[in-house]
């Protein structure tokens, strides 16, 4: 039994499908932080119909969703993602999309949910290989997060993250394993990634602006992964 951290986006997708084929029960949670692109919470339950309506057995896996609201996160942050500000580099080589402690936070209520649910897996989508340089996406610290709320919380969760060593191309290869040409078409039309939140323009990708780094970096591995390069 699996709790998968759910944005709406392609990675989160791709970790659901991932659950769906190894878990018994698989529920899902999302956050509204006060995010720029917002619009990926309204994709989600449209993306969790299309998911149950591929595999059948992946409709009689998917238990219920939540959607925690954590206002407190983007109201003390001061980053392109939770405010109307340009995307840049900032002064200590990050980009300033990245909200500081955010996969920690989302973890650690992620974790207090799925102690009352009675689950152990968590599955999120972190990645360290196409990553924009987030510190909290580290294997090293996602590792230390799970010796963390086990030791809080007197548990034995495992926290999965299986696109941990994937580039976005193998991503894209990834969800084609697990859905075939049905869940990349469901990830292509209806997740979400573009940080502007723009669901305006229909690429061969999905929708986005096409030039923020995340559509950016999604558009690039599309295009590997559909040219084998």
């Amino acid at each position: 039994m699996a709790l998968v951290l759910f944005s709406g986006g392609q990675d989160s997708t791709t970790c659901l499908a991932w659950a769906l084929e190894r878990f018994e029960r698989v529920e899902t949670i999302g956050f509204d932080y006060g995010q720029r692109h917002r619009v990926e919470l309204g994709q989600r339950a449209v993306l969790r119909e299309a998911l149950a309506g591929l595999k059948p057995d992946w409709g009689q896996k998917l238990g219920p969703d939540h959607v925690l609201e954590l206002s407190a996160l983007g109201a003390i942050s001061d980053t392109a993602l939770t405010s109307t500000k340009a995307i840049e580099m900032g002064e200590q080589g990050l980009p300033n999309t990245f909200v500081p402690g955010r996969n920690l936070i989302f973890l650690t209520f992620a974790a207090a949910l799925a102690y009352r649910r009675g689950l152990k897996g968590i599955v999120g989508g972190m990645c360290e290989t196409d990553f924009s340089g987030y510190p909290d996406c580290r294997d090293d610290a996602i590792k230390a997060m799970q010796v963390a709320l086990n030791i809080g919380m007197e548990s034995r969760f495992v926290l999965e993250t299986p696109l941990m060593w994937l580039d976005k191309a193998q991503t894209w290869a990834l969800a084609q394993e697990l859905g075939g040409d049905g869940l990349v078409e469901a990830i292509v039309e209806h997740s979400h990634t573009c940080y502007l939140g723009d669901r305006g323009a229909r690429h061969a990708w999905g929708h986005g602006c096409g030039q923020c780094p995340a559509c950016v970096l999604r558009a690039q591995g599309f295009a590997r992964w559909k040219t084998g390069k």
